[in-house]
């Protein structure tokens, strides 16, 4: 098999109340009403047109303090090991992460976000609406973060 060399560039970056990897909630559900901000690079700016349609956006984002690549991690939640691709850690092979938040604003190059659950600084490399008629699979009850939103929805 081929493996190409790929190079990304990031096209703005993260503002979030959270400097530190410890205070970052582990998942946007977590971290309701935290509020931050995207700053897009000028040359990216024109991808903005329409994305205020949408009450909410995918942000893919480089976790660029990951330290460590590992196959093998121990969720958050559980106490047992699992393959990286089962869970949300940073320590993946690519360190790319994934966060559905909530859209308020679009102004020039600064998009107002909030359910913010990224570090500050962190460097994004795209983002994608999110359409509820594509995105959205209705209840589904497998893997422990589904398992944990449900538990979560009932504690309310």
């Amino acid at each position: 098999m081929t493996h190409h060399n790929i190079k990304l560039t990031p096209i703005g970056t993260v503002y979030s109340p959270f400097k530190k990897k410890e205070e970052t909630p582990v998942q946007t559900i977590y971290a309701r009403g935290v509020k931050g901000k995207i700053i897009i690079d000028p040359e990216f700016v024109d991808g903005l047109s329409d994305l205020d349609r949408f009450s909410h956006i995918f942000v893919l984002f480089y976790f660029h303090k990951a330290q460590t690549t590992d196959l093998i991690v121990i969720p958050y939640f559980e106490g047992k090991q699992r393959g990286v691709y089962a869970t949300r850690s940073p320590s993946r092979p690519n360190h790319i992460g994934l966060s559905l938040v909530q859209l308020n604003k679009v102004d020039m190059n600064t998009i107002f976000i909030e359910d913010v659950d990224i570090l500050d600084g962190t460097p994004v490399l795209d983002i994608k609406p999110y359409s509820p008629g594509l995105d959205n699979r209705g209840e589904n009850d497998r893997g422990l973060l589904a398992r944990c939103w449900q538990r979560l929805k009932k504690e309310r």
